[in-house]
């Protein structure tokens, strides 16, 4: 019988991906730079593949480490789900979030099912409103913790995850070819409205804001009927959909960034509890493509699919 994998090498392995250097996972794992070295030979050892390709003066994760990540996490959580099962000091309490709608329906179960496993003594009250509301009440401590849109003017929030912000028309009408563009967008301070307004002017592309809503099913419903194009990040594609490109004539969007707020509150433990478990769950959820790649034009989509705000380049070992 093969022996186990070793938590406290994958531990170590998940920090250099996370911090993108040796030496930094070192200091956050509380060994010396040789102790790691020698913590992830032992690693490649035992899994029999290199985990690691020099590129230049920097090591970056092997296609064989990206794969062994993915587990790493899920072993990591699951042995910390295990321990909080049995702790009789598991953390007790009341914690409010808030999202958008945009975010809710694809991020939540994952966030919330998680979450409960591992606190089920946590009352877990959840809020869905713009991102701008959020951010006010985060401020007035009405909300814990907030998943927000980040807005880089702002720059209010801890980024956890990078998605691209797409072009979205219905894969049924040909209403993107209009002279005049109509669109299907937030309120004027939403971020997205004001990243596809500045590419249309840039484009010189003639448009009409049709529809303006804080809703994303009113948008989503805007763009599946056909009536306008809209902007929305990945998670938000919808069967219906078609996503908008360069050979379309629409120009690339900059990425969406989701980011944590934190708010006021006398209860630190359990919000960094819940922070935690938001960002491990967003780092893990990806597209299912064998569930999706039929409901919009799958190809444009994977051509610019989410990058990674976590570094994978680890100088030296």
């Amino acid at each position: 019988m093969a022996a186990p994998l070793d938590l406290d090498q994958l531990q170590t392995f998940i920090a250099i991906a996370d911090t993108g250097s040796f030496t930094r996972a070192a200091e956050e794992v509380h060994r010396t730079q040789s102790a790691v070295s020698m913590q992830m030979r032992r690693l490649e050892e035992r899994i029999g593949k290199q985990l690691f390709e020099k590129d230049g003066r920097v090591n970056r994760l092997s296609e064989d480490g990206e794969r062994l990540l993915a587990y790493a996490r899920r072993m990591l959580r699951l042995n910390r789900e295990t321990i909080a099962a049995f702790d009789d000091r598991r953390l007790e309490g009341h914690v409010r979030i808030g999202t958008p709608d945009d975010y809710a329906d694809r991020f939540l179960p994952e966030i919330m099912a998680r979450f409960a496993r591992s606190n089920p003594r946590v009352e877990l009250s959840v809020i869905c409103e713009p991102t701008v509301n959020l951010v006010e009440q985060i401020r007035r401590g009405t909300l814990d913790l907030a998943l927000v849109t980040h807005d880089d003017e702002k720059g209010q929030s801890e980024v956890v995850r990078h998605e691209p912000l797409l072009w979205v028309a219905s894969s049924n009408h040909a209403v993107h070819e209009e002279e005049v563009l109509p669109l299907a967008v937030g309120r004027p301070t939403c971020v997205w409205r004001r990243a596809a307004i500045d590419m249309l002017d840039q484009m010189e592309r003639d448009y009409r804001v049709l529809f303006t809503s804080w809703s994303a099913t009113v948008i989503i419903a805007s763009v599946i009927s056909g009536l306008a194009v809209s902007v929305l990040p990945e998670c938000a594609l919808r069967p219906g959909m078609r996503v908008l490109g360069e050979s379309d004539g629409f120009g690339t969007l900059p990425d969406c960034r989701i980011g944590l707020m934190r708010g006021h509150t006398g209860q630190p433990a359990i919000v960094e509890a819940l922070a935690r478990h938001v960002s491990e769950s967003l780092d893990n959820i990806t597209l299912p493509a064998s569930e999706e790649a039929g409901m919009f034009d799958f190809a444009a989509m994977m051509a610019m699919r989410p990058r990674r705000h976590r570094p994978n380049m680890m100088p030296g070992w």
